[in-house]
């Protein structure tokens, strides 16, 4: 677990990724053949097959692991030194009152890493009518204080510059807590595959280009211009999904249920899976005795979508690891459905013909 909470706690929006990418490539030494970084900030790593096909190209796989995490770039600072943001990706703004926030001068460097206070506008409850109570901020209503004079702020925070929430990482029961497990996680689980698969015995056929992809919270870009690079013959989309096996939710609008394993996501807004790589993620599951589920998620898309789209189109499957309470700095994931994400993971990419 301490690579997931590295992984956690290191930002990283969309368009500045940089310290993702440090981190990683710290963390995948000796598992990849290459590993290049592209136009746009992607991590693209070739693992090589093992196992020698005779007078056939290797099936090329492609694992899909978004770096990039929901947050805010600065949009304004105002002459008593308050900031404003503008949202990269989407919030629910019911979580985002009195938070504390890191503002990050430097996509590089934490050091540099100025803490805040995160609150909307407007009159506290002593004072405030209870009409003013019950309304609900837009994100443009929100200002952050990092307790400087605004002279000082000026000279230290610049338009643009990365903001993100402040939480720890935490072990719950029998799960692990945080923000944006959406989508550390399928870096983890990624990374980790990789490494059971690389200490199997019996070795693997599917050449495996592991890309850790950017700008995805904005609209899957960077796995739509690494597919492209890539031009895989199948194309795997790690990433989290709902579990709203919670009080007030019907269960049939759960999407998965905490502890029931990976997620096999039939269909999304961005995608319609292929049926038959559905099938043998499943085959593989019931084999290997490893916990699974279908699901089918009402609104939102991941890096599976645009990979099935690029070029002449690829067959895919989005992979995903129910997670409660998602886009909050409190998302939790149970660890038998961690565990069965990467062991699914590494048993399916071993038997890729």
């Amino acid at each position: 677990m301490k690579l997931l909470e590295k992984l956690v706690t290191t930002a990283g929006i969309p368009g500045r990724e940089h310290r993702m990418r440090d981190l990683i490539r710290a963390n995948i030494k000796g598992l990849f053949d290459s590993i290049e970084e592209d136009a746009m900030g992607n991590l693209i790593c070739i693992r090589k097959p093992t196992v020698a096909k005779p007078k056939r190209k290797p099936t090329k796989v492609m694992l899909a692991s978004h770096m990039d995490q929901i947050g805010f770039m600065v949009k304004h600072i105002d002459d008593k030194g308050f900031i404003r943001v503008v949202p990269v990706g989407g919030f629910d703004t019911r979580n985002l009152f009195a938070r504390l926030v890191w503002v990050c001068p430097d996509a590089r460097d934490p050091k540099k890493d100025i803490p805040g206070v995160m609150n909307p506008g407007g009159k506290p409850i002593h004072i405030s009518s209870a009409e003013e109570r019950n309304k609900i901020p837009e994100v443009s209503d929100f200002t952050i204080d990092i307790g400087m004079p605004v002279d000082d702020v000026k000279k230290r925070v610049k338009i643009g510059d990365m903001v993100v929430l402040q939480a720890p990482f935490s072990r719950i029961g029998d799960t692990v807590v945080s923000q944006c497990l959406d989508n550390r996680i399928a870096c983890w689980i990624a990374i980790r595959a990789i490494e059971k698969l690389a200490k199997a015995k019996t070795g693997h056929a599917c050449e495996i280009a592991c890309v850790f992809t950017v700008q995805e919270e904005v609209g899957l870009r960077g796995a739509l211009t690494s597919a492209f690079a890539v031009q895989p013959d199948i194309g795997i989309g790690i990433d989290t999904t709902l579990c709203v096996d919670t009080p007030g939710v019907p269960d049939d609008l759960r999407t998965t249920k905490q502890g029931d394993g990976a997620g096999l996501t039939c269909m999304d807004s961005s995608v319609i899976n292929d049926y038959d790589l559905i099938e043998e993620f499943e085959a593989v599951a019931k084999k290997k005795r490893i916990k699974y589920q279908r699901s089918i998620l009402a609104r939102g898309g991941t890096d599976s979508g645009a990979i099935q789209r690029a070029a002449a189109g690829t067959r895919t499957l989005t992979f995903s690891c129910p997670t409660r309470y998602i886009h909050t700095v409190t998302e939790m994931i149970h660890l038998d459905d961690l565990h069965a994400c990467r062991d699914l993971m590494a048993a399916w990419l071993g038997q890729v013909k």
